[in-house]
């Protein structure tokens, strides 16, 4: 399991109708918006995942993952096959980086831009020899590759693909799981930890998915932050 790991519920702790209505669920086939893990993108995902286990990326880049096949689902132009690819193994880079100039790299204030670079062109590596041992085209190593490096630090997006990544990447913060994990990096409170990520995503997204993702992530983080949501317990 991942360092500081924030782990979901997958069981209820009660049933208060008493009875049970699994059966009248509606198949998973009628319902939009669920994703899940393409079958092609396993292998991709099983050899990323050795180099993910630094301070959460493993969790955070299965989430960004989920992110991005939405943002997919929404841009017909979007090729998934570069795209999906390229959001599991975008972070595999800091797995090269000292434990612990990780966080530092990202620290608020501050932060290592040579160390956040690092893990960029680490992780362009690694990315290469991955997707070359899984057989994949060279035009697409290229493409991804070129995502990967520069996944961060660029402040602009080469092209549709590039700015899915970039996107997915950066709403993970907003999610229940990036909140809480940027909580216990710096040690802040829920509220702290929402205005250091809102500063570094809202005017930093690419697409209006993305930004409209964000306002609705925002809404949810703001309102657990709430007088009145907290004085509910």
């Amino acid at each position: 399991m991942s360092q500081l790991a924030v782990i979901p519920n997958f069981l209820p702790t009660s049933n208060a109708l008493g009875r049970s209505t699994v059966d009248k669920l509606p198949p998973a086939s009628e319902v939009s918006g669920l994703v899940h893990l393409r079958e092609e993108d396993r292998e991709i995902w099983e050899r990323a995942a050795r180099f993910l286990d630094v301070r959460s990326n493993d969790s955070h880049t299965v989430y960004a993952y989920g992110l991005a096949r939405a943002l997919v689902d929404l841009h017909p132009d979007a090729d998934p096959e570069i795209v999906l690819p390229a959001i599991l193994l975008h972070d595999t880079g800091w797995s090269q980086v000292p434990p612990g100039d990780v966080l530092e790299a990202i620290e608020p204030g501050a932060g290592r831009h040579d160390v956040v670079i690092t893990h960029e062109k680490e992780g362009a590596r690694i990315a290469t020899e991955v997707l070359t041992d899984l057989g994949f085209e060279q035009h697409r190593i290229d493409e991804i590759v070129t995502i990967i490096d520069g996944h961060d630090t660029r402040l602009t997006a080469l092209s549709l693909n590039d700015a899915l990544v970039k996107d997915a990447d950066k709403l993970w913060r907003l999610t229940p799981h990036g909140v809480e994990t940027v909580m216990n990096w710096f040690g802040l409170d829920r509220e702290q930890a929402h205005r250091l990520i809102g500063y570094r995503v809202h005017e930093h997204l690419f697409t209006e998915a993305a930004r409209v993702m964000a306002r609705g992530l925002a809404a949810i983080v703001s309102i657990d932050c709430a007088p009145e949501r907290r004085a509910l317990g």
